[in-house]
């Protein structure tokens, strides 16, 4: 489940896109103004980015090895084990002074009255983990949540929060609904030069593509899958192939995804797009130079999403319970009708 590939995502035109490598129109110059583009363009994708949102620094932890399974393995043995490690995880990070990440991980262990169901855990650092909320037994709507930058170990209990809210919602309408919070990658640092770069999410969407064809040996046959991607992960899911068991892709609160329209994103999904009147990161520059930012805004018609209502959300709002935002998301997993945006 967690083989942490890893990949790196090549430099666009080193020259800054001029085509101009230092000779011609500029001379020696223009390898310079290239150069001074993207610092500049970094700099103010930095500081869109980084101003509205302090980051909560995740300290490496040390941790048992995660629990390592056969393919037989049933999901039920896998949440016993991981229900087991994450406990040891507890005890390691309290006898090495890490009090604060050892009261993170009882909390997750005993969310569900000490049923919580993983099917990946692993303590170590900023950590990995997949929960599930409902039976994927038995559920034929699941959506798969793929977080943004900061999530953590150490600030799971947010990103936790918003699938229960999703999942509670959907199973107003339809109770065979399941979610899945896969915290499967290590996500960049708010405050950092990774955020700014799709490398990140090149080695999380090598890690996501094959965990979805996983999930759908586990569910119903037939069972309509959806990815649901926040913020810099909607960068991880422009970036995974996804198999016909995948029927929508939906984008909220999205920096840009690299690619220059939905038609360009490795998927046959339907593609969504949703971004609240609140949100900040509309503020983020829609520009791609040199391999820093993520081009065409998903939700300009231009790009091709079927943009949907997303109210007033700002960037951290779109799974609270009572939202416009999370009422289409539910509706675009459940199947049913989207109000569009207006």
């Amino acid at each position: 489940m967690d083989s942490r590939l890893n990949s790196v995502n090549g430099d666009e035109n080193g020259d800054g896109g001029n085509g101009d490598s230092g000779r011609g129109r500029g001379g020696r110059f223009g390898g310079r103004r290239g150069r001074l583009r993207r610092t500049l363009l970094a700099g103010l994708v930095a500081a869109a980015v980084v101003v509205p949102v302090s980051a909560a620094a995740s300290p490496q932890v040390p941790a048992p090895a995660p629990a390592v399974f056969a393919e037989s393995t049933t999901a039920q043995e896998r949440y016993a084990a991981n229900l087991a490690n994450l406990a040891a995880s507890a005890r390691t990070a309290e006898r090495a002074g890490r009090g604060e990440r050892a009261a993170r991980l009882r909390e997750m262990a005993s969310a569900g009255a000490g049923d919580a169901r993983f099917l990946t855990f692993d303590g170590r650092g900023r950590g990995r983990a997949i929960e599930v909320f409902g039976d994927l037994g038995t559920a034929d709507r699941i959506a798969v949540l793929v977080p943004g930058s900061d999530t953590t170990l150490d600030t799971y209990r947010r990103f936790r929060d918003g699938a229960l809210s999703l999942q509670r919602r959907l199973t107003e309408e339809h109770p065979r609904s399941a979610v899945v919070a896969w915290l499967g990658y290590d996500t960049p640092g708010t405050v950092s030069t990774t955020v700014l770069t799709a490398d990140r999410a090149d080695e999380a969407a090598a890690e996501l593509g094959p965990f979805l064809t996983r999930l759908t040996g586990l569910a119903p046959a037939g069972a309509r899958l959806s990815l649901l991607c926040h913020s810099y992960g909607s960068v991880v899911c422009a970036r995974t192939a996804t198999g016909p068991g995948v029927s929508d892709v939906a984008l909220f609160g999205s920096p840009g995804t690299g690619a220059a329209s939905a038609a360009g994103l490795p998927t046959r999904a339907r593609v969504w797009a949703g971004r609240g009147s609140g949100d900040w990161i509309a503020n983020v520059p829609h520009v791609r130079l040199g391999g820093v930012g993520f081009g065409a805004d998903p939700v300009d018609p231009a790009f091709g999403a079927r943009v949907f209502a997303a109210g007033t959300a700002g960037h951290s709002d779109y799974l609270k319970p009572g939202t416009a935002s999370l009422d289409s998301l539910a509706r675009i997993v459940l199947g049913s009708e989207v109000a569009p945006h207006v």
